[in-house]
């Protein structure tokens, strides 16, 4: 049941989920470990995973490294620290490093280039059904969205952009998990105020405006 709350006037208006949704954002998200890393259900994994993330957006935007030359200097510094491990391993009577090895099965990337295949195959779909025509309102706004988004990658670079969406989908989500009843009632109590503001402006400014009489169309 949607709770109420009442403004200056004494006007109720709701405060339901946003965008009236019904099930829990972890559903939402699929219920399963990318849900539980955006929610951070596992703060260890989700709080790694951010500062993986922010390391190489900082390491390749801050700090200007190339890829090549970051890739060169790990495996310098991995070299450098099993060499010295190997060699001071026998002077303290202890096992040298052992390297581990990575064993994935040919069910494994079936798997993977299975979901890629289905992932690919809807959204060309999807994009498919857009260029259509049939929903000329959708078709319209995917084209203003994507120039919008090519005019924002030509003000930052490609990495920023993925780094601040990353960044967004990592701390937005939980955020308003957290805040979620004080969210829905800021938007709620903001949109009716659009709502009284837009009447109040159409009564006293767009009705008084004089307006041609209306002819009647002939059939």
């Amino acid at each position: 049941m949607p709770s109420y709350y009442y403004t200056s006037d004494d006007e109720p208006y709701s405060t339901r989920s946003l965008f009236g949704r019904r099930k829990p954002l972890h559903d939402i998200f699929g219920g399963r470990k990318v849900a539980d890393i955006v929610l951070w259900r596992n703060k260890q994994l989700s709080g790694g995973i951010l500062g993986v993330v922010t390391l190489i957006w900082f390491l390749f935007e801050v700090v200007e490294y190339h890829f090549l030359t970051l890739l060169c200097h790990i495996s310098i510094a991995s070299m450098l620290l099993l060499f010295i491990w190997s060699n001071g391993a026998a002077l303290f009577n202890k096992a040298p490093p052992k390297v581990p090895e990575m064993i994935l099965s040919e069910r494994a990337f079936k798997d993977v280039a299975l979901i890629i295949h289905a992932k690919l195959n809807r959204f060309l779909s999807f994009l498919h059904d857009i260029s259509g025509g049939k929903d000329l309102r959708l078709f319209l706004l995917t084209l203003v969205s994507l120039w919008m988004v090519s005019v924002i990658g030509s003000c930052c670079s490609s990495l920023s952009l993925l780094y601040f969406g990353i960044l967004c989908i990592m701390t937005i989500p939980v955020l308003y998990e957290k805040y979620e009843s004080d969210v829905d009632r800021i938007v709620y109590k903001g949109s009716y105020d659009l709502k009284r503001m837009y009447s109040t402006f159409d009564q006293k400014v767009l009705n008084k405006i004089p307006r041609g009489p209306v002819k009647e169309k002939k059939f």
